[in-house]
């Protein structure tokens, strides 16, 4: 496996990411668009998740596709950018057609990020703009970092950030992955390496090696009130809906190896999967194993470059990785 022409989700044919964010605030909105509605799944394993439209990914559901995937900033009152998306792909004339009615299949998941040193006191919730304003910025170029979904986001004790990364297979096939990171826990050891080290390609994120020293019986620490790492891994594979759940909760291992700890009470870490099916399985048994692993892979090196590219804004409750590793 390598890494993608991007290095990023978008390597994947047929995918768009689009980006918006308020700086004052401290908040913002990720949007993954298909160029045609794509097959969509998911798989949640923290304990506290803010989601929309989630259920009708379940692989006995009617609706198999979906035309674009949502993630965002803001808590509860994040998943208003959805809506805002759903808004403008319903004036193009996307969506699912019911007689005649287009209705855009808009799934979307959350972070909080409301005690981040941003101005929350809003008039008016400033999401739904956010969303078609990312919608309207979707491409295949986007920036990592403190941007997007990410804008705000943070882990114990680093800014978090916007990551993403692909691979492409030896069969052709192209894995990517995109993660707004938010984590209650820590993505560094005692020092300025990633946990996600092994699994890095060059230096994509300093290349610094695996975590050198950190004691294996101390008791984690947590930060108080901002949590979850939402996550979309991505394919050209034709792949049922119940092949993508699968691929999402392979996933969850790249989550798990590139932050300690995951998947705690009170983050709702949750990744989403989406297939393009432009590519048919070499192999219906192997190749799905392959991609299982891809997306874990590219999940943890999307989490560490995330928090590699965060930039410092005024107010930050946490340093940046930059300024921890100087």
């Amino acid at each position: 496996m390598r890494p993608g022409e991007r290095n990023l989700i978008t390597d994947v044919p047929g995918l768009l990411v689009g980006n918006a964010r308020d700086a004052g605030v401290k908040s913002g909105t990720t949007v993954l668009l298909g160029e045609r509605p794509f097959t969509a799944a998911v798989h949640v394993m923290g304990g506290a998740p803010g989601t929309r439209e989630t259920d009708l990914l379940a692989p006995d559901k009617t609706v198999q596709q979906v035309d674009a995937l949502v993630l965002s900033g803001g808590s509860a009152f994040g998943l208003d950018a959805a809506s805002g998306v759903a808004d403008a792909l319903r004036a193009r004339g996307r969506g699912f057609d019911v007689g005649g009615q287009p209705v855009p299949i808009v799934p979307g998941a959350i972070l909080f990020d409301l005690l981040n040193g941003g101005d929350k006191d809003w008039p008016e919730n400033p999401y739904k703009g956010l969303g078609r304003a990312a919608l309207d910025a979707a491409g295949t170029e986007f920036a990592l970092g403190t941007e997007g979904a990410g804008t705000g986001a943070t882990t114990r004790s680093l800014k978090g950030g916007l990551g993403s990364a692909s691979l492409v297979l030896e069969s052709g096939i192209t894995v990517g992955a995109l993660v707004a990171v938010n984590a209650l826990g820590d993505v560094v050891g005692d020092g300025a390496e990633f946990w996600a080290g092994p699994w890095e390609f060059g230096r994509e994120f300093g290349g610094l090696g695996p975590v050198r020293t950190f004691d294996p019986g101390a008791e984690p620490r947590f930060k108080d009130g901002q949590a979850t790492t939402i996550a979309i891994v991505a394919t050209d594979a034709a792949l049922s809906q119940a092949e993508a759940q699968r691929m999402a909760t392979a996933a969850h291992d790249g989550m798990a190896r590139a932050i300690v700890p995951s998947h705690t009470p009170y983050d709702g870490d949750l990744v989403f999967a989406a297939a393009t099916g432009a590519m048919p399985l070499p192999d219906p048994v192997l190749t799905p194993m392959a991609l299982g692993h891809a997306a874990a892979t590219c999940l943890a090196r999307a989490i560490a470059r995330g928090v590699y590219a965060a930039r410092p804004a005024s107010g930050d409750p946490v340093p940046c990785w930059s300024e921890k590793s100087t």
